[in-house]
């Protein structure tokens, strides 16, 4: 197997005398980081020929995912995707000013309102989805169906009992 860039970091790990298993962790964190910002960055680079940011996708696909009438509050919104009430509150003005969604009244609750898909929306998330698959497909390129295959599954082996943490 060819070394990679963390290789050259586990050397010098090794050389300040760092336990096998903290190496081993550490190997984990920097390898994920990296797999994530090379999909990044392929994603973002396909969805910039849609004219949409990462952010402005997931919402149009938080939007797409959700249970009929498809519909939710920015709450939900700002919740499920990690961005801040203003930072949703950017991106639906810019996906509204689009044409991809649209906002209408609760009528449970006048504070609030719901935020749905236009069909215009609908058109760019199935867009969107189309150029995010062609990202991933291209950044796999290459590598053994089975190989990303054990590879996601040993991920999930890693990630159960981690994700069961809560940390501050």
């Amino acid at each position: 197997m060819k070394p990679d860039e963390i290789d050259a970091l586990t050397a010098l790990w090794k050389e300040t005398g760092m336990s096998s298993s903290l190496i081993a962790t550490l190997e984990l964190g920097k390898r994920i980081s990296r797999l994530h910002l090379l999909f990044e960055q392929a994603v973002k680079a396909e969805l910039a020929e849609l004219g949409l940011t990462y952010a402005e996708f997931d919402v149009l696909m938080a939007l797409r995912r959700a249970a009929p009438p498809h519909r939710m509050k920015p709450s939900e919104l700002s919740k499920g995707l990690l961005l801040t009430s203003g930072g949703i509150s950017n991106v639906l003005q810019r996906l509204t000013a689009a044409g991809y969604v649209e906002r209408e009244a609760n009528q449970g609750d006048a504070r609030s309102r719901w935020v749905q898909l236009t069909d215009k929306g609908r058109r760019v998330a199935e867009a969107g989805l189309e150029a995010s698959s062609r990202a991933y497909t291209e950044v796999t390129a290459g590598i053994p169906e089975e190989t990303v295959r054990r590879a996601a599954d040993a991920l999930r082996e890693v990630l159960a009992p981690m994700s069961r943490r809560r940390y501050r």
